[in-house]
């Protein structure tokens, strides 16, 4: 069940924050219309944006009930550790490959950086929760 709610709640606040990046930085949302994104809803893979929230909240739960143990404190302080290990461990690690490899702006590359951390400890601090 917590892997439906994370991924729910991924998945609404993935949608807000696109409205807010077109927003206050709509010079970067323009970078999206380059050729190298598949923007397009009805191509064979563009529901695959939609399943990237259920995806990583599936992830961070079995990295959660297996290593929860590690981490002490209240349920947000546990929450910001697994965020801040798995932006550590996982976020940067593919966004220096990314950035080191795609024609990608620096900015693109830092605002996936900040997101990917939210997103873990907005999971962990679910998880954290519901699961102590």
């Amino acid at each position: 069940m917590k892997v439906i709610i994370g991924g729910l709640t991924l998945l609404l606040l993935s949608v807000l924050a696109l409205m807010i990046v077109v927003k206050l930085m709509p010079w970067l949302a323009e970078e999206y219309y380059d050729p190298m994104f598949d923007l397009d809803m009805n191509s064979s893979k563009g529901w695959l944006f939609f399943v990237h929230p259920f995806v990583l909240s599936l992830a961070l739960a079995w990295f959660w009930r297996r290593f929860k143990g590690l981490f002490h404190g209240s349920f947000w302080w546990r929450g910001f550790e697994v965020g801040v290990v798995y932006g550590l461990v996982a976020t940067i690690p593919s966004m220096w490959i990314t950035y080191s490899s795609l024609a990608v702006s620096l900015t693109m590359i830092l605002t996936w950086v900040a997101y990917g951390f939210f997103q873990a400890i907005v999971l962990g601090v679910i998880y954290a929760k519901m699961s102590p």
